[in-house]
């Protein structure tokens, strides 16, 4: 692929050939990646794929549907092998114990609703193999994050994803400005997952039908309460279910097995009206229930707040901005109050409900497509 007639650089912006620029490709093992890897190298890129071991490799072997596993290690090789580049698996298995398990089972056991994928881009990804990418006197490394890394009047910005339905910036507002100086996401851009498919099986890559990855990679099925059991033995204490003012409704099994918002499951039917999970008291082992109303939130404290916007987060008294609280909800309309450089207010336009301690809180321009950081919610109601 020749250098672009007018910039005179190359897809991944940089001036030169791209056989004179190599990039260290992180291959989950997954289709999004395997095509990020193939479409480099069949671009002439100079490409090394590699792959993390996070996990006991023995358990990971048994398990399919989860990024990094022994099964998706055994793909990354193969697409890597299909393309004619490079290939290493790195064993980060204490470094992810360190940064992001152990951290979840404690966020948990204190009653917050932990998001680990942030936190292992956040520490794992983009830290630790970044600077191993830059050992390997890599250019750049690209993942197969749907996300969009746009050059502005600043430098390197960060974009949501062109299609909505893939975008993952709530799980990279972290990323630094200096780590976006590195970074290239080539899947980005793309209307469609489909369109990701297409190319797979345009490469003839093994991977090219592999199912999506829905789980966290360390929590089978979704199933968090048995694998804070397992991290951290004799923490499911049973308690009482109380309402908000004290009154005994019904015994639980470990407060692990609940989180805020959840209405279904709690064992306490015959009610006039239906209650949901509105605190967890994680001292006093007790589910606190209470009407839906209470879930209710319009200020959200902030804080270890990465901020990607221009400036320093304190040169604005306020900001108006949109933020998404949970992964799965659209952005909603609010004023960002600064009260440090990594701490802040958010005042939400229209109340929303269920938020946790422990989730994110992601800053996004009210018109337009750029990410500008985010943080982490950490007082309940």
């Amino acid at each position: 692929m020749a250098l672009d007639a007018v910039t005179g650089l190359n897809s991944l912006g940089f001036p030169k050939p791209p056989e004179e620029t190599r990039v260290v490709v992180a291959m989950s093992g997954g289709v999004d990646s395997s095509v990020v890897a193939a479409k480099l190298a069949q671009e002439g890129y100079d490409v090394v794929g590699v792959t993390l071991q996070l996990y006991d490799h023995g358990a990971a072997l048994a398990k399919k549907g989860a990024c990094c596993a022994g099964l998706d290690i055994h793909d990354a090789r193969r697409v890597a092998e299909e393309m004619g580049f490079p290939h290493y698996v790195l064993d980060y298995e204490n470094i992810f114990q360190d940064a992001v398990i152990d951290e979840f089972a404690d966020s948990y056991l204190a009653g917050a609703t932990p998001v680990p994928c942030i936190r292992c881009n956040e520490r794992v990804k983009f830290k630790d193999l970044l600077e191993t990418a830059k050992d390997l006197d890599a250019d750049c490394m690209a993942t197969g994050h749907y996300i969009q890394r746009k050059v502005g009047a600043d430098g390197p910005e960060l974009h949501s994803a062109a299609d909505p339905n893939r975008d993952q910036s709530y799980f990279l507002f972290s990323t630094t400005a200096e780590q976006l100086k590195f970074l290239r996401f080539p899947l980005g851009h793309l209307a469609s997952k489909a369109e990701t498919r297409a190319l797979a099986a345009q490469y003839g890559l093994p991977v090219a039908d592999k199912p999506d990855s829905q789980d966290i990679c360390f929590v089978p099925n979704g199933d968090y309460a048995s694998v804070i059991e397992k991290l951290r033995p004799g923490a499911a204490e049973p308690g009482e279910i109380v309402d908000v003012e004290g009154r005994v409704l019904g015994r639980h099994d470990g407060v692990i097995h609940y989180t805020i918002g959840q209405r279904r499951g709690l064992g306490i039917g015959g009610l006039s009206e239906p209650l949901y999970v509105v605190k967890l008291d994680v001292d006093n082992h007790k589910v606190i229930v209470g009407p839906k109303e209470m879930l209710s939130t319009r200020v959200i404290p902030v804080r270890e707040i990465n901020w990607l916007g221009a400036g320093r987060l304190t040169d604005q008294p306020s900001y108006d901005i949109s933020v998404r609280v949970r992964s799965t909800r659209p952005p909603r309309e609010a004023i960002l109050r600064p009260i440090s450089d990594t701490e802040a207010e958010v005042e939400l336009l229209t109340p929303e409900e269920g938020v946790s301690p422990g989730q994110a809180c992601v800053f996004y321009e009210n018109e337009g497509s750029r990410i500008l950081g985010g943080g982490w919610i950490w007082r309940g109601n």
